[in-house]
């Protein structure tokens, strides 16, 4: 989908499309890391960047949906913290080399050409010491887990991103199981890309 569908969905949604929580993968690999300087590409409602914020970091959101940034604005100001929202694609932005110490990828969901400019992009604006985490909705997912796109060409694997992360030291490269909830109660799952790479 483009910006304007992001914007009309983001628009007629009642409240927040997704969780105000942030995502389980990213609390497990950045709830340990003394804050810096953080970037979240393609932050949505920025449930993420303001858990960030939250814990002292430094945040950068970008979002090529203004209805999302503002919604994410919004949740920053509820929560009391300071996010830099821009309104931005993640295919153009473009972060000061060598000047971050996380850049958070989360359900950004691209062709395959425009995934490698960002990985690399990503991989650029990182200090030495500094994280890269990406999750995204795995190519497995399609017939082993729920939800998520259906366009094989746009989802993940791990070995896809950790190509694209070329350099960089690979702390974490899997498909994970991600419990989601159902209108009946039950749970099933969702599967996946898990990546987490540092320069060292």
């Amino acid at each position: 989908m483009d910006s304007n569908a992001w914007d009309t969905r983001y628009a007629n949604a009642p409240g927040l499309v997704w969780s105000a929580e942030p995502n389980r993968f990213v609390v497990e690999e950045l709830a340990g890391l003394t804050p810096g300087a953080a970037l979240d590409v393609a932050a949505g409602e920025g449930r993420n960047a303001v858990w960030l914020a939250e814990r002292g970091w430094r945040v950068t959101a970008v979002d090529f949906s203004p209805v999302a940034v503002e919604r994410g604005r919004e949740l920053a100001a509820l929560r009391g913290v300071d996010v830099d929202w821009q309104v931005a694609d993640a295919t153009a932005y473009g972060p000061e080399p060598g000047s971050l110490d996380v850049v958070l990828i989360s359900y950004l969901h691209l062709p395959a050409d425009d995934l490698r400019s960002v990985l690399a992009t990503a991989r650029a604006a990182l200090r030495p010491g500094g994280v890269v985490v990406v999750v995204g909705h795995d190519r497995a997912n399609l017939t082993g887990g729920t939800g998520g796109p259906q366009d094989p060409a746009i989802l993940l694997t791990p070995e896809e991103v950790v190509a694209g992360l070329d350099g960089l030291s690979i702390r974490r490269a899997e498909t994970a199981r991600r419990p989601v909830s159902t209108a009946d109660g039950t749970s099933v799952d969702a599967l996946d890309t898990v990546v987490v790479a540092a320069r060292t």
